[in-house]
């Protein structure tokens, strides 16, 4: 069972998925949590420490769903396509509110994102050293505005469109190996 501030900061992407940043305070907060009125603030003293405790626990979640596709690290590329595929449908799909949530942030306060996306840019350059992929980086990076630029078009020009896991996933293998 999560810890206090984990569902808090699980009710603050639930505010901001439905009313955005704008809607997110305290108060309602507290009351997407079913929690007493004053119990957000107790735990988050400002709106800039219950922003930063979400955008933590988009970066937490999202390596949990990573994680799903499989617990170790992949030994081929076609095994973390496979992997990082399953993440993408699992963000557009039943996590759509938590990706809608991080979309927000990073178009509200890029810098407060920025860091969680470099690690996992890193992590992925890190995994694809490892799988002997040449220009990593640029490799990483390119998989990374795919995934987002699908997962944004996934839940807005496309909504309710279904999703090919075949195409997608032949679509990161091809910018993994170039």
């Amino acid at each position: 069972m999560p810890d206090r501030r984990t569902e808090l900061a699980d009710a603050a992407l639930a505010v901001v998925a439905d009313k955005g940043l704008k809607g997110l305070t305290h108060r309602a907060v507290d009351a997407q949590a079913g929690v007493a009125v004053g119990t957000t603030s107790n735990y988050f003293r400002s709106r800039a420490a219950l922003v930063s405790a979400a955008v933590d626990r988009v970066e937490e979640l999202d390596t949990l769903l990573l994680q799903q596709g499989g617990r170790e690290t992949p030994t081929s590329v076609a095994a973390l396509a496979e992997q990082l595929t399953g993440a993408l449908m699992g963000l557009t799909l039943e996590n759509a509110d938590l990706t809608r949530a991080r979309f927000t942030f990073a178009l509200d306060q890029p810098g407060v994102v920025a860091a969680g996306h470099e690690r996992m840019i890193s992590g992925l350059v890190r995994i694809l050293g490892h799988l002997n992929v040449p220009d990593a980086r640029a490799r990483a990076e390119s998989v990374a505005d795919y995934g987002d630029g699908l997962a944004l078009h996934l839940l807005t020009a496309r909504q309710g469109q279904v999703m090919d896991r075949a195409s997608i996933e032949k679509n990161i293998r091809r910018l993994l190996e170039g």
